[in-house]
């Protein structure tokens, strides 16, 4: 199962099914005692509310009954909502019967709550399933796959992929190595594949020795891309370790990016809280530097450009423009003066640069509306830098690992002294050193030395 379609399944579903259970049980007590407000232990009362909801938690959890809502019919779902129901109020009385609370339960709370809760969550769960379909089918959420396979393999093995709507996968590309002789072949096909937008790799070659395909999978790991490995274990019970893919697949996984993926969510989390906070500080940002941007140089207040974000995604970046308009098609004129070696421009004194643009850039000031980039998802408060297509056209396999990770408003580079960094392979250490070492914690220390850089103005030119 897609780690993440999983983990939103699991919380989401276990938040709604908590918030339908206080809703129900208050309701139906409301229902019971509006009038006559004799709740005898109202303490007990509302204890047994907190039982039910510790029993949700675990059956949500350790049972995980909602791994399968994508698939499940309106008749099923009712079925395992009232399977969860017998399952709730059973457990719950059981637990208040040994705690010798029953002389406090209401028969007709219980009663009232059981259908109460069965409607609330009926309803409930057909809208959540609603809104993860639409979740689970952005392209910023589903987890783009190639798949590796033989020619006789190939429709059988995407087919797989294609049963699994509910685990947000596409398949995006397949290779059949039947003709993969050579390690010229495999050269050539990873020299293909640096441009695909790709998150993982499954390779399913049932018969054929994972050495011979060391060349493909080597590559993938460079490009830092995630690569499952069908093992094909065929034998009734047999015990392993590793992880299923795609629901019905035993393999071994390879990734050099280790996170998890409730690290990840917590680093999203903090990205749209400061992506809602960066937005509010670039409007006030705005009523200032519109009028100063609109007056030194004709032109719109901001600029955007096509970028390359994670695994090869395009989507728009935004600045504050700090450049003339005509400055990309002079940039050709100018690359003879690129004061960085490798796959990235940089000048000082760059006659691009307007006079307002010169202050906002050594401010960094023009990178307040890539909040929204941010907000939106396409980047993360920290990451690595979005190369230009351009750029990107001519990466290799090495330098597209820098793209494994979402990019980043700050990182590394921007840390390190980035105007003194003249060589594009150092910023590609820098980055691949942020992805293999990643943490909430390291983030959180980029954060705090990018406020002192750029309040020392150092490294902005």
């Amino acid at each position: 199962m897609n780690p993440k379609s999983k983990i939103v399944k699991t919380y989401v579903l276990w938040i709604v099914d908590m918030l339908c259970i206080i809703a129900s049980y208050l309701i139906a007590t409301q229902w019971r005692y509006a009038v006559a407000r004799d709740y005898g232990n109202r303490t007990l009362h509302y204890l047994v509310m907190v039982v039910m909801l510790m029993v949700c938690t675990v059956v949500n959890f350790f049972q995980d009954w909602n791994s399968t809502i994508l698939k499940r019919g309106y008749g099923r779902e009712l079925v395992a909502i009232l399977k969860f129901n017998l399952i709730l109020v059973v457990s719950t009385l059981v637990i208040v019967f040994f705690a010798q609370w029953a002389y406090i339960l209401s028969r007709i709370v219980i009663a009232n709550f059981v259908w109460i809760n069965v409607c609330m969550m009926y309803v409930a769960h057909l809208i959540v399933k609603k809104l993860l379909k639409r979740y689970l089918s952005d392209d910023k959420v589903t987890s783009k796959i190639v798949i590796v396979t033989r020619r006789d393999k190939r429709e059988e093995t995407i087919a797989a992929f294609h049963k699994r709507s509910d685990e947000a996968y596409q398949v995006v590309g397949s290779i059949t190595v039947d003709d993969l002789k050579t390690k010229e072949d495999f050269k050539n096909v990873i020299e293909k594949l640096v441009q695909v937008p790709f998150d993982e790799a499954f390779i399913n070659t049932p018969g054929l020795p994972q050495q011979d395909l060391q060349p493909l999978i080597d590559g993938f790991l460079e490009m830092g891309v995630t690569t499952h490995y069908n093992i094909g274990l065929e034998e009734e019970g047999a015990v392993t370790r590793v992880e299923t893919f795609a629901g019905d697949y035993t393999v071994i996984t390879y990734s050099r990016f280790k996170a998890s993926v409730k690290k990840l969510m917590v680093k999203r989390l903090f990205d749209i809280i400061g992506g809602i906070v960066g937005l509010i500080l670039t409007g006030i940002i705005t009523i200032f530097l519109a009028p100063a941007i609109k007056i030194d140089s004709p032109g719109p207040v901001f600029f955007s450009q096509t970028r390359v974000g994670k695994n090869g995604r395009r989507f728009k970046i935004y600045k504050f423009r700090s450049m003339y308009k005509d400055a990309e098609a002079r940039l050709k004129d100018l690359e003879s003066k690129n004061e960085v070696s490798g796959l990235m421009f940089k000048m000082d004194d760059d006659p691009r640069v307007t006079k307002v643009g010169k202050f906002i850039r050594k401010t960094s000031l023009d990178e307040f509306p890539q909040f929204l980039n941010v907000l939106k998802g396409d980047m993360s408060l920290v990451g690595t830098r979005p190369p230009t297509e351009k750029e990107f056209e001519q990466y290799n396999e090495h330098y597209r690992r820098r793209l494994s990770m979402t990019p980043g408003l700050t990182g590394m580079w921007q840390v390190s002294g980035r105007s003194d960094i003249t060589d594009f392979d150092e910023v590609v250490k820098l980055d691949l050193s942020y992805i293999d070492h990643w943490s909430l914690s390291l983030d959180f220390k980029i954060l705090l030395k990018t406020v002192a850089v750029v309040f020392r103005h150092k490294g902005a030119k």
